[in-house]
């Protein structure tokens, strides 16, 4: 197989393509960069994704205790408690905050 000057990009030269080597070297390295697969665009930092996106919503968080439902920001950096029977709904930790035990929640939409 014959290949550019810029061996080291692996790019194989244009009289080759159609030779058995370039169809397992296209199947292998080849990559969709304008449809990315959306699991792997999820792990991607938040400024490098196809289209930018925040990591953090807005929830509703149900008591479990007198069922009311408060808003909480995913990333709460404070304890959040419920306004009707001041049950700890979630706790904050580096990153998101953990929702206590037995606390449901439901994704805000935009």
């Amino acid at each position: 197989m014959l290949w550019s000057s810029f061996s080291f990009l692996l790019i194989p030269c244009q009289r080759c393509k159609s030779c058995q080597n370039y169809k397992s070297w296209k199947g292998s390295l080849a990559k969709d960069l304008l449809h990315p697969s959306p699991e792997e665009e999820k792990r991607k930092h938040k400024k490098k994704r196809l289209v930018q996106s925040p990591n953090s919503y807005f929830m509703d968080v149900k008591c479990p205790g007198c069922y009311k439902i408060t808003t909480v920001f995913s990333h709460a950096q404070t304890v959040v408690l419920c306004v009707g029977c001041s049950t700890v709904l979630c706790q904050p930790t580096g990153g998101k905050a953990r929702l206590t035990e037995g606390c449901s929640f439901r994704r805000k939409q935009h």
